[in-house]
Parts: C-alpha cells; sequence; structure tokens
C-alpha cells in the first residue's frame, strides 16, 4: 500500500481535493480533524497543552481553539513547541487507521508536510495550489477571518513555488471541472505506481 500525503496551503482546497479522491473509493485521514478530537480526548495532550499555554487553552473541557491561534499562530516557537506535542500523537494515530485500510494507497490530508520536514514519511506527496487572491477570498468567506489574521497564518507556511520542488504532484485548484480532471489522473497514476511496487 502507498502512503500519499495531501498537503497545501491555507485556502488552497485540501478539503475539496480530499472529498474527490474519497469519490474515488480512496480513505482520506484528514490530520486537522484527528489532531483536534485527540488535543480534546488524550490527557497527556492536554495536560501538555495546558502546561506550554495554561489553563484557558481549555474552556469547559473543551478546546478553546479561538484562544490557542490567538498564540500560536503570532509566536512561530510557541507554534513549533504545540506541533512537537500534537504531531507525534498524530502520526502514531495515522499509521494505526492506514493499517486497517485495504486499498491501493490511502492519503494523509495535513497542512505542513514541508515545513515539518516529515516528507520522509510518505511514497508520494500531492501538493494542492491556488492563487495567494483567491486563497484569502476563500479563507475570508470560509472563517470570516481578516486580512491581518490570514497573513500571520500566510507567515507560518511556505510560498507554493518552494513546495512544488519538492512535490511529486502538483493540483492547480482554481475551478472545480479543471480540478477534478488533474485528479482523475493522479488517481490512475498512484494505482499505476502502487501496481509496479
Amino acid at each position: 500500500m502507498i502512503i500519499v500525503g495531501l498537503t497545501g496551503g491555507i485556502g488552497s482546497g485540501k478539503t475539496t481535493v480530499a472529498g474527490l479522491f474519497r469519490e474515488q473509493g480512496i480513505p482520506v485521514y484528514n490530520s486537522d480533524i484527528e489532531a483536534k478530537q485527540l488535543m480534546q480526548t488524550s490527557t497527556t495532550i492536554r495536560e501538555a497543552i495546558v502546561l506550554l499555554l495554561g489553563e484557558v487553552a481549555f474552556l469547559d473541557k473543551k478546546l478553546n481553539r479561538k484562544y490557542i491561534a490567538s498564540r500560536v499562530f503570532k509566536d512561530k516557537e510557541l507554534l513549533q513547541k504545540l506541533n512537537k506535542i500534537v504531531h507525534p500523537a498524530v502520526r502514531s494515530h495515522f499509521s494505526s487507521w492506514a493499517a486497517k485500510q485495504k486499498t491501493a494507497y490511502v492519503i494523509q490530508e495535513t497542512a505542513i508536510i514541508f515545513e515539518n520536514d516529515a516528507q520522509a514519511n510518505y511514497d508520494y506527496i500531492v501538493l494542492v495550489t491556488a492563487p495567494k487572491k483567491l486563497r484569502v477570498q476563500r479563507i475570508q468567506e470560509r472563517d470570516g477571518a481578516t486580512k491581518a489574521e490570514i497573513e500571520e497564518r500566510l507567515k507560518n507556511q511556505w510560498p507554493d513555488e518552494k513546495k512544488e520542488k519538492l512535490a511529486h504532484f502538483i493540483v492547480r485548484n482554481i475551478d472545480l471541472e479543471t480540478t477534478r480532471k488533474q485528479l482523475k489522473s493522479i488517481h490512475a497514476e498512484l494505482l499505476k505506481l502502487e501496481g509496479s511496487n
């Protein structure tokens, strides 16, 4: 079984592309959703986050996402410390999940593969890109975030040009029909690659 990383900057449309892979019958592990779940349910992770960010990181035993984002996206060091708590747990959870799948390949959707120097964890990496203006517009519509908040988040991610040099496949996600065509061709290629292993 091939392990494929699906990545792309905020607002690039990773989730849309993940949905198209699911349409092809490919299981997709959403790292963001699973990380939030683990932060919520794991006592070890919760205690480490409270130690790092204080009791206010949880409100009524629920993850205080707005507060956490306001702290870590302005402080690279703090973000790295949080990632060191959460990412190993997500990696281990993903490995257990992947071992149960019965398909030619599985996808792990995750925002920061290259930034975390985690590309060695994957056989192939699919990068989703979109023009910055379109990405900002999508984030504003989705999260109601201000331009300043979006810029803070974008600063923590590599530019597409840098990531494109390291990715095996690139999806330029501007309109859905073109994206769907690109995805079908990548899907066929990955099935071929799995067959040649």
